[in-house]
């Protein structure tokens, strides 16, 4: 069967190899990217390359909030309903350490940005026909503070990313116990993955992207994943491909998440 698809982040990278394995599929995909003509180009490749026209585009900033409240309208006027939705859009390195929001840019585009667009568009995955949330998580979890959280002071980026993907984390289980009716799955797609992100970052690779893009694409759509909803899966634990464990401990806290998502919906 068809599926309605949005992925975030899907112009490079692990995003858009998932979605040509999609589209090759016959699925219908939404694809998301900052730059118009760059998207432009991605969509145009993958009609090529999978025979499939039924791909669009919706172009937005993740660091900027307004922009996301932005696309996310556009995707209500022009979906009826969304089965899938791969939220992958994600940033380690950046010049620019502040939003204009005075957010600190990983928290902005690996949290807030989701979660923005996420709640605006359950109505429409309420619709879907088994619908599942994927959230792009990562093994560097670290504990969250809210004042980094809030955009008090600076820290270094490798601690406010792996905090951003704990706060993701951490949100993704509260989601999944809040909305039963859709599979939530948090996943960290596997470490040092052959990417722009992670070569900007780190200079080096230990896997081909393609692991990250087949664990999306996977969890997407097969029926092996069913009844996984507020599960973490860690794409860099078993042999033949990763398995579901355990996400940071605070991803497990209660009071850690209820306080999180207070001080997250008051920046909103």
């Amino acid at each position: 069967m068809s599926k309605s698809i949005l992925i975030t982040g899907s112009t490079d990278g692990i995003g858009k190899l998932a979605a040509i394995k999609l589209a090759k599929d016959g699925h219908q995909l939404y694809l998301h990217g900052r730059s118009e003509e760059k998207l432009d180009k991605v969509i145009s490749e993958i009609k090529t390359l999978s025979n499939n026209e039924n791909i669009k585009g919706f172009v937005a900033d993740f660091s900027d909030l307004a922009d996301v409240k932005k696309m996310a309208a556009e995707v209500k006027e022009d979906i009826s309903k969304l089965d899938i939705l791969i939220n992958n859009a994600g940033i380690f390195t950046s010049p620019i350490l502040k939003t204009k929001d005075g957010l600190d840019i990983r928290f902005a585009v690996n949290y807030f940005a989701p979660f923005i667009l996420t709640k605006a568009l359950l109505p429409l995955l309420q619709k879907g026909s088994t619908p599942r949330i994927i959230n792009l998580s990562s093994a560097a979890q670290a504990p969250v503070s809210l004042d980094a959280l809030s955009g008090q002071g600076e820290i270094p980026a490798q601690s406010s990313y792996a905090q951003s993907k704990l706060a993701l984390t951490m949100w993704s289980f509260d989601l999944a116990k809040n909305e039963p009716g859709i599979e939530v799955v948090a996943v960290n797609p596997g470490s040092l993955l052959n990417t722009n992100m992670v070569r900007e970052a780190y200079g080096k690779h230990w896997s081909s992207a393609d692991k990250g893009a087949n664990i999306l694409y996977d969890l997407a759509i097969s029926t092996e994943y069913e009844g996984a909803s507020g599960k973490y899966f860690d794409n860099d634990k078993g042999e033949v491909k990763g398995t579901f464990g355990d996400a940071h401990p605070d991803a497990y806290n209660q009071n850690a998440i209820k306080r999180l998502i207070e001080v997250t919906e008051s920046i909103m």
